[in-house]
């Protein structure tokens, strides 16, 4: 599937991955050549999610008299696929030239190379994925929403953060964190719901030992919700669904149960991320990214709300490398939880030539490669760095995207000398490849307390408590 047109290296070979090709080069690569070209092709893309909500983008691929239907393939196909994980959707339109716009239909058929993305959005909707080839005045326009996002700072809060290395937990009094506990666990590898109910309850209720009363729980965690239940969620990988269905889905309105039915909430960690920082900042237009187990990203707009997009940018494509590290779950190449996340880190230990004993978790992994870092070993810091030139070229993909003032960088990678090296790199890329987007954006890395329990305070403020009226 890979062309030459498509196929654009940075302007420094990475010394530990020196064939990757970020897609925001060989996107813009691409758009020129057919913006140069004789009479291209213009082709529609919506999607359609929860609410009727629409996302319409019109682009140009060149015409069949020039020889790049497989350009033309590759760039509409991974752009629908960065829209479907960054917007979601269940229902995908499409106009444009008649075997491009097939190929790509069947591509989302069961046995195409979309089944993975097809079947998620479809458990996510709760309605099966549909691909639509229409005409172009048949596409919807554009019809968007977004909500305010917690700030709730009143009482006495918990705030979770379910991760999947750890699970953070803060105590917090009139804004004030009183308390904050981080705990070990490894959620993906425990098919036991009991193990994932009894950990979320441990987290809580040593929590609320520290307060006098209890009048809200906010949770921050990876997946996506629906009304506080659990639609899909990478942390209940190894559930059996029968399971899942029994006694996951519906876990947190369970435990709003136990404590009361006091206000409960939960939100997808990124979008905790994103508030954490608009928070801290003082700040709106503000992309959150935590950079741990995966890849965890949220988006705060410029009025302070969420728009409930999945924003979902560990299946983003970034590497458009033939030989890029395909990613276990979706088994796609090149998206982002191989790029910004511990997985990253594991995967340069090798050309790092960094043994790391096998018998060690991936959180594991990550903390002796940090260490080797923080005791000055070159090439434990050249992982870093490579992974904040990923960064950099990544946030300039996600530009094209986001309306972004400011990127918020918090995760378990970025922990210690590894962040600041990370963030380094990533400023160097954006001052000399990207010097526009460079002046208007500012990457921020939390001090060290922050960076590690700022999830769960955040989470704190989600839900509002209602207040009695005479």
């Amino acid at each position: 599937m890979q062309t030459s047109l498509l196929r654009k290296q940075p302007a420094g070979i990475l010394r530990l991955d020196p064939g990757f090709s970020p897609i925001i080069l060989a996107i813009s690569e691409f758009e020129s050549q057919v913006r140069a070209s004789q009479n291209p092709e213009p082709v529609t893309i919506a999607l359609e999610r929860t609410g009727s909500q629409v996302y319409r983008t019109d682009r140009l691929v060149f015409n069949d008299s020039y020889e790049h239907q497989e350009d033309n393939f590759l760039y509409i196909e991974r752009l629908i696929k960065t829209l479907l994980w960054l917007k979601g959707g269940y229902r995908l339109y499409l106009y444009g030239p008649e075997e491009l716009t097939a190929r790509i239909k069947r591509a989302y058929e069961p046995g195409g190379i979309r089944e993975f993305d097809r079947d998620f959005m479809s458990e996510v909707y709760d309605s099966p994925f549909e691909v639509l080839i229409c005409y172009q005045d048949e596409i919807p326009d554009t019809n968007e929403k977004s909500r305010p996002i917690g700030r709730h700072l009143d009482g006495c809060r918990i705030g979770f953060d379910a991760g999947g290395s750890d699970r953070k937990v803060s105590a917090v009094r009139d804004g004030e964190a009183i308390y904050s506990e981080e705990v070990v666990w490894h959620p993906k590898l425990h098919a036991d719901p009991e193990y994932h109910i009894d950990g979320v309850l441990d987290s809580l209720n040593r929590a609320a030992a520290k307060l006098p009363k209890v009048d809200a729980i906010g949770v921050s965690s990876a997946g996506i919700f629906i009304d506080n239940r659990i639609a899909v969620a990478s942390l209940f990988r190894s559930v059996p669904k029968p399971l899942f269905d029994q006694k996951i889905r519906n876990m947190y309105l369970e435990i709003q149960k136990q404590f009361g039915m006091i206000p409960l909430e939960v939100v997808n960690d990124g979008d905790v991320t994103a508030l954490a920082g608009a928070m801290s900042l003082n700040e709106n237009r503000v992309l959150g990214l935590a950079m741990g187990t995966s890849e965890a990203a949220g988006y705060v707009d410029k009025d302070g709300n969420i728009t409930g997009w999945l924003n979902e940018l560990s299946f983003v494509p970034l590497d458009l490398n033939p030989g890029a590290m395909v990613d276990e779950w979706s088994q796609d190449s090149g998206v982002g939880s191989s790029y910004l996340s511990q997985d990253a880190v594991i995967k340069l230990a090798k050309p790092a030539h960094i043994d790391l004993d096998d018998n060690l978790s991936p959180a594991e992994k990550l903390a002796h490669v940090q260490k080797l870092a923080e005791s000055n070993d070159e090439m434990a810091k050249e992982i870093f760095r490579t992974i904040g030139c990923y960064l950099g070229y990544a946030i300039a993909y996600y530009e094209s995207f986001y309306s972004m003032k400011h990127v918020l960088v918090l995760g378990r990678v970025t922990s210690g000398l590894g962040g600041s090296l990370i963030i380094s790199e990533a400023n160097r890329i954006l001052k000399t490849e990207f010097p526009d987007l460079n002046r208007k954006l500012r990457i921020a890395l939390p001090d060290e307390k922050s960076r590690r329990v700022g999830q769960s305070i955040a989470a704190a403020s989600l839900p509002e408590i209602k207040k009695v009226g005479i």
